[in-house]
């Protein structure tokens, strides 16, 4: 079975492989056929250097370069900030971290002299991950927190970019994770690392599992769990050959080489261990070579195999000298004085600028006191006039402003009663069935009393015990729909009082539920000819929310009462194969989006399949007092008093999401 699973990876690998090339040669052709230096040819050799930075980093650079020399000679800022960035990438990969962080940081200057928000969150993540390979945890945490909360802020800000939506979010995930990891945080770095996992299977960035899941086996090997530790590497070797992302293939070998070594499987460990020095010397990833070959030595030199020991020990000396030369550690210690003295900088020209600011203010303001104080001996008496007219005016706005208060309060209480009124219809309908079993139940224990006497009289004590069970059952039902009328009665008195805006927990599922009922039966009051499908989806795993149930319930019936509507209207101009519906559905946010804290968060949608809402009044609806129902069957304050108690009152948020003709949903969430 293992061999067949192994085949059937090899053959996508080619084919995967096979369709890489195709796009590579298909940019290559079209170079050829492009030979102007204009833009398409710029646009042509970045998409080039990005393909190839993986796989042949040498190549990257090449096109990276020209691409940069093309951006520079168009005066094309991002452009040229892409291509430092591929450069950047294609180095990091070649294990020269000083130069790939030189050109991060340069990338990041021109990002920031145009303000483009997405490339610089990109270039902090970047940044970070060089750190990570120069295990400075420390500031690859700092610089990858600085690029999450950018990116968040802008997309909060501006929607998601013309990007693969989720990506950079991924990877900032997988390289927090990684930190965390590193620095033995293992419970953190595996909450990182599933989010990435769960963004990643879910949008299916391929080229990210073999990255994510090696990580998390590394996790489980942190916690001795073996076979999903080797699950998972397996995994992340199979998703490498289809990438034929060559380093973390020689990544995900050599982490299978340290499972086995840990578990005692020499012969096991050093097979894989060999391989990863095998596909890192073949990248000439020479960060990859010194960590595999230095883990052969370990092996061999525990093993008193010394002619082995000290070949692996040369490989791994001459690889080391390589990499963390005393010029290299020079070279990226000027980088980071650099980076830290233009910080400085910065800092010192906004001080410089506030300053000439507060001087300028300061010698206008003078200007205008010097002004003032020679027109003020000319206007003494104009002044106390204009006092006078200014404290009349100040009395006569503070009156009207108690006028309006007072309207408003009245209006309010009015879009109250009137929302009361239609729940009357609603409310008979839904006390009655409880009222008439009680009735029923009633007149049956009578009767069954009766019976009673009667069976106890003629001594028949088995008769008696039996109708006295079903006397218990009547009660018992008695006391059931008698509750069931009493929280309609107290759900009636709630909504009809000026809210306290006191909180407590509340049941979402139960409240949606209550108040479609008594919306449904109280159109159906004022129209028997209407009917309509009531759809919900109510979420089991939704906890409590901690609301005003009065206030959230006004919310709901707007919106139901809105929906049922909106679906009435339509059906009285459609055809008979219109079906008029309306959906509602709870869901639970374990993470709120844009929270950076975690927050979650409660949810329900109200969906009708009406006739939408056209887009010129969209942003309208809202306001108090817009309404695009006929005169006297809206008072246009319902969307705008439900907006108020969701986002003024909880803290949440309430969208509309529609199409002209074909349907509205409603969404209003709630922080737990």
């Amino acid at each position: 079975m293992k061999k067949l699973i192994l085949s059937l990876f090899l053959i996508s690998a080619f084919v995967v492989s096979k369709a890489q090339r195709k796009q590579i040669d298909s940019l290559k052709a079209a170079l050829e056929r492009n030979p102007a230096a204009d833009t398409a040819r710029l646009n042509i050799l970045n998409n080039l250097g990005s393909a190839y930075f993986i796989p042949k980093p040498d190549s990257a650079i090449i096109f990276a370069l020209q691409a940069y020399e093309l951006a520079v000679k168009f005066k094309l800022p991002i452009k040229q900030a892409d291509a430092s960035n591929t450069i950047g990438n294609s180095y990091s990969n070649l294990a020269d971290y000083v130069k790939a962080i030189q050109f991060h940081l340069k990338a990041l200057r021109t990002y920031e002299s145009v303000n483009y928000v997405p490339g610089i969150a990109k270039l902090n993540n970047n940044l970070g991950s060089s750190y990570i390979q120069e295990k400075d945890y420390k500031k690859a945490l700092s610089y990858l927190v600085k690029g999450i909360t950018q990116w968040r802020r802008y997309l909060s800000d501006h929607g998601t970019p013309n990007t693969r939506e989720g990506h950079l979010e991924a990877i900032f995930y997988l390289n927090i994770g990684e930190c965390y990891m590193y620095t033995n945080k293992i419970d953190s770095s595996d909450h990182y690392l599933q989010i990435c996992y769960q963004i990643t299977k879910k949008k299916k960035f391929d080229d990210l599992l073999n990255n994510v899941e090696c990580d998390l086996g590394n996790v489980e090997l942190a916690r001795n769990h073996k076979a999903p530790a080797l699950k998972y590497l397996r995994a992340a070797v199979a998703h490498s050959i289809l990438n034929e992302d060559i380093q973390q293939l020689s990544i995900t070998y050599l982490n299978t080489a340290k499972l086995y070594h840990f578990y005692k499987q020499q012969d096991s460990a050093e097979y894989y261990a060999r391989l990863a020095l095998a596909k890192a010397t073949e990248g000439k990833y020479l960060q990859d070579v010194l960590n595999a070959g230095d883990v052969l030595y370990g092996y061999y030199e525990d093993e008193h195999n010394l002619p082995e020991a000290f070949k692996y020990y040369k490989l791994t000396t001459a690889a080391k000298d390589s990499l963390y030369s005393q010029e290299k550690v020079k070279q990226l210690l000027s980088l980071d004085f650099d980076e830290k003295d233009r910080q400085r900088e910065i800092v010192a020209a906004r001080e410089q600028y506030s300053d000439k600011v507060r001087t300028n203010s300061l010698l206008a303001g003078l200007g205008v006191m010097l002004l003032l104080s020679i027109g003020f001996w000319r206007n003494g008496k104009q002044r106390q006039k204009a006092n006078r007219i200014l404290k009349n005016q100040k009395e006569e706005i503070e009156s009207t402003l108690s006028k309006l208060q007072l309207t408003q309060k009245q209006l309010i209480q009015s879009e109250k009663m009137a929302s009361l009124g239609e729940l009357t219809a609603g409310i008979a309908h839904e006390i009655q069935n409880p009222l008439n079993f009680v009735s029923n139940f009633s007149e049956v224990s009578i009767e069954l009393l009766e019976e009673l006497k009667s069976e106890v009289q003629t001594g028949n004590k088995d008769d008696a015990i039996a109708l006295a069970d079903d006397l218990t059952q009547n009660l018992q039902k008695i006391n059931h729909h008698g509750k069931r009328a009493d929280f309609i009665v107290k759900g009636m008195l709630e909504h009809s009082r000026t809210s306290t805006g006191e909180r407590r927990l509340t049941n979402l599922n139960i409240l949606a539920d209550e108040f479609l009922k008594l919306s449904y039966h109280g159109l159906r009051a004022k129209d028997k000819n209407f009917n309509a499908e009531m759809v919900t989806h109510f979420s089991d795993d939704l906890p409590k929310v901690n609301v005003a149930p009065q206030d959230i319930g006004r919310v709901l019936l707007n919106l139901f009462n809105n929906a049922f509507y909106a679906v009435n209207q339509k059906q009285k101009n459609a055809g008979p194969d219109y079906k008029p519906t309306v959906k509602v559905e709870t869901f639970f946010l374990p993470l709120l989006p844009g929270s950076p804290t975690g927050q979650r968060a409660g949810g329900i949608k109200v969906k009708d399949n009406g006739n939408g809402i056209p887009d010129a009044i969209k942003d309208k609806i809202m306001q108090p007092f817009f309404t695009t129902k006929p005169t006297g069957e809206g008072t246009g304050l319902g969307l705008s008093l439900s907006y108020d108690i969701i986002v003024k009152g909880h803290g949440g948020s309430i969208t509309v999401d529609t199409k002209e003709g074909e349907f509205t949903e409603f969404t209003v969430i709630l922080p737990l």
